[in-house]
């Protein structure tokens, strides 16, 4: 298992890449002008563009790339920029696998004028048919452990008995969760150490290990181009797969090599007591 850092602007690294070399990408782009990381960086539909479509060359067949992101609200009306980075994502040839929810547990801030903004677009985009979908099975079944009964409605209205109905199975007790995810975020919440204080927007470490547990397999490479603090790298590490992580920001790079090292300290820790 290989954790590599790469520091620098993301187009440039990304080209460094090999075609068809990585089996996930899980990142979080910056969100329109909601948070200004770099007075330099100038954040547009040029440079979104050009990332997508150099995370489809990079992008294995049978890859997967969770694009989590966000609108801004300008003069009064949301951008859309997120729908357009999707449709975008589809030019470029990869399909829309599903189009997910981040629901966080706490609000940006307070509207008065719309209901208050609790979530974000978790983007699956595909190149072909995912190679893995290793669902996740946590969602409570209400009915668990009595009988399945009912029908299917086939394309032409006509009813046929439920597969397992007919074969009289019952319900289990946990069943797949559904496409919007809730996490708790922010401090004591989604991360507790005093130096990742100095990160903005840090999204949790249980999206991240989510997400790469059901579109990837141990041992596969997994990318984070705007690795920021370096959770998706702490989420491979703890799942058994490689990953590639670009940040430009320097104190960034810090945070996450401090990180990586904690959390290959605990792998360790625990691979030892096993022993």
């Amino acid at each position: 298992m290989t954790i590599q850092l790469l520091q620098g602007d993301c187009m440039e690294l990304m080209k460094t890449l090999p075609d068809k070399s990585i089996d996930l990408t899980v990142t979080s782009p910056p969100y329109d002008n909601l948070r200004n990381y770099n007075d330099s960086l100038m954040w547009n539909e040029t440079i979104w563009q050009a990332v997508i479509k150099e995370l489809f060359r990079v992008t294995k067949i049978g890859g997967v790339v969770v694009w989590i992101v966000g609108d801004a609200t300008i003069k009064g009306s949301e951008t859309g920029t997120s729908f357009k980075q999707a449709l975008w994502a589809k030019d470029c040839g990869f399909n829309l696998h599903d189009t997910m929810i981040y629901q966080k547990n706490a609000l940006t801030y307070p509207d008065r004028i719309r209901y208050f903004q609790c979530f974000e677009y978790m983007f699956v985009f595909s190149r072909g048919a995912p190679k893995c979908c290793n669902q996740i099975k946590d969602k409570p079944n209400k009915q668990a452990g009595k009988k399945i009964t009912g029908n299917d409605r086939k394309p032409n209205g006509e009813l046929k008995e439920m597969s397992g109905s007919k074969n009289k199975r019952h319900i289990k007790d946990f069943g797949v969760r559904w496409n919007i995810w809730k996490y708790n975020t922010g401090w004591k919440h989604s991360y507790s150490e005093d130096y990742l204080r100095g990160h903005p927007a840090i999204f949790p470490e249980k999206l991240a290990n989510d997400h790469i547990i059901s579109w990837s397999n141990e041992g596969d490479m997994v990318l984070d181009c705007f690795a920021g603090s370096g959770t998706t790298g702490v989420a491979a590490i703890n799942t058994n797969r490689n990953a590639i992580l670009i940040e430009r920001e320097p104190k960034y790079c810090e945070i996450i090599k401090r990180r990586i090292a904690e959390a290959e300290k605990v792998i360790q820790s625990r691979r030892s007591i096993h022993c």
